[in-house]
């Protein structure tokens, strides 16, 4: 059990619960909502078939005759439009994903290459392959059900509901490919992107459970034993916490993540420092630890920071020369440093169900976040006087923000801002301008 009360005015309310870390990776893959909806659609079609089976034998055991006859003509007619349903499918399949390429593309190179992820885990566009593909898989099956024998007295199977569920498909189908297209055009303008990326960032904030100050739980004495990464090697995604605090709990020990999440390990790096105890083995420390290709959001709190860095600095580049869209991404770092302004960072506590802290997982510091806000941005943004002012405007909000000992690394960069401006900008009416707070920029 994690430190999961949080207070905000003179109510406390509950944190949201994270998702668990398998079903944070599946949001990452591309293939399971398809195939979920592929197996799905599978035994759907089993009962609509039972049904339209069962509603035959009832009209012939009531003789109903001449209304089966008319249900097969029906069919019959029906037949001509699923199967041409069927291959629009493909063809609408076909041009989705070549959307979706075309976009992600598009925002790779516009943005930064981290953005991908956004449509990875893009559900109308997961939904929309899923509905697709499903749809596709029923109208094979119907046309598996179709029944020779134009006999009322002699038929099996006449694919009514089958029938009816494939249109109700299609018109889910159609739905879903205009809301698809309107997502993905939000996802290729950057203030969406970057409002996705600070959303995510206020969700891993959200999950985070209360620090532990100066970045170590009190009373946890030297390092009794270490555990060292033996797979391969990677980026540490994420952490499976419960697994962790049972684990630690059960050995009577408390465990210390050595890297952040974010940190690329190597084979016999130290992850874990046990405090109290001997080391759990490594059967029961299973899973407990994602190494991947790639950062996610999961609980890497610097994550957002990192991307939105990464988009202010590819539109400073001289083959972009952007500054707008570099002030838009520096309102969202200082909006993501405002709501991190106060709260306790350094080190988050994870405790078991009597109270008791069992793991201790390292977060960034207040320096690193602003660090990782600002310096490269500021470096790059000397001769742009729009991301200057955006800058200093920023810097004068989160100094009336944060308490007095958090200043520092805020007056430090806001410095370095002015005496770099003083140094390139060629006269003192340019330097005025470049210098005066505006939090549009120049508007």
């Amino acid at each position: 059990m994690s430190d999961w009360t949080v207070t905000q005015g003179p109510h406390p309310r509950r944190r949201p619960r994270a998702l668990s870390p398998l079903r944070e990776h599946l949001r990452d893959t591309f293939w399971f909502a398809p195939t979920a909806a592929m197996v799905g659609v599978f035994v759907v079609w089993l009962v609509a078939q039972e049904l339209d089976a069962a509603l035959v034998r009832s009209l012939q055991d009531d003789g109903d005759f001449d209304t089966l006859a008319d249900l097969l003509r029906f069919a019959d007619d029906a037949k001509t439009v699923v199967s041409a349903v069927g291959s629009a499918m493909m063809t609408f399949i076909g041009v989705v994903f070549s959307i979706s390429l075309v976009a992600v593309q598009m925002a790779s190179g516009q943005f930064t290459p981290r953005v991908v992820r956004l449509f990875v885990r893009s559900r109308i566009t997961k939904a929309t392959f899923a509905v697709f593909l499903a749809t596709f898989v029923l109208t094979l099956l119907v046309l598996t059900s179709y029944d020779s024998n134009v006999d009322p007295r002699e038929a099996t199977s006449v694919p009514l509901v089958q029938s009816v569920l494939t249109l109700l498909m299609v018109a889910l189908s159609l739905l879903l490919f205009v809301m698809y297209v309107n997502a993905t055009l939000r996802l290729m303008r950057v203030s969406h992107v970057i409002a996705r990326i600070a959303a995510e960032s206020f969700r891993v904030a959200a999950l985070m459970p209360v620090a532990a100050g100066g970045g170590e739980a009190p009373g946890l004495g030297p390092a009794t034993a270490w555990v060292a990464h033996d797979g391969q090697a990677g980026v540490l995604r994420d952490v499976h916490v419960a697994r962790l605090v049972r684990v630690a709990r059960g050995h009577g020990v408390v465990l210390r993540l050595v890297p952040r999440i974010g940190d690329f390990l190597v084979p016999g790096t130290p992850v874990l420092a046990v405090h109290g105890g001997t080391a759990p083995s490594r059967r029961a420390l299973r899973f407990a630890l994602s190494v991947g290709v790639e950062r996610t959001f999961h609980q890497d709190l610097a994550f957002g920071l990192r991307q939105l860095s990464d988009i202010g600095l590819r539109a400073l580049s001289p083959a972009v020369n952007d500054p707008t869209t570099a002030v838009q991404a520096l309102d969202r770092v200082v909006q993501i440093l405002a709501a991190l302004s106060r709260r306790p960072l350094d080190a988050v506590t994870h405790r078991d169900r009597r109270g008791v802290v069992r793991l201790v997982q390292p977060v960034p510091g207040w320096a690193e976040l602003v660090d990782l806000g600002f310096t490269e941005v500021r470096a790059c943004a000397v001769g742009s006087p729009q991301v200057t002012r955006r800058l200093l405007a920023g810097f004068d909000d989160l100094l009336r923000l944060v308490p007095p000992e958090r200043c520092e690394p805020l007056l430090r960069h806001r410095e370095l801002l002015r005496q770099a401006v003083e140094r390139t900008a060629p006269t003192p009416a340019d330097r005025a301008f470049a210098l005066r707070p505006d939090r549009q920029g120049i508007g």
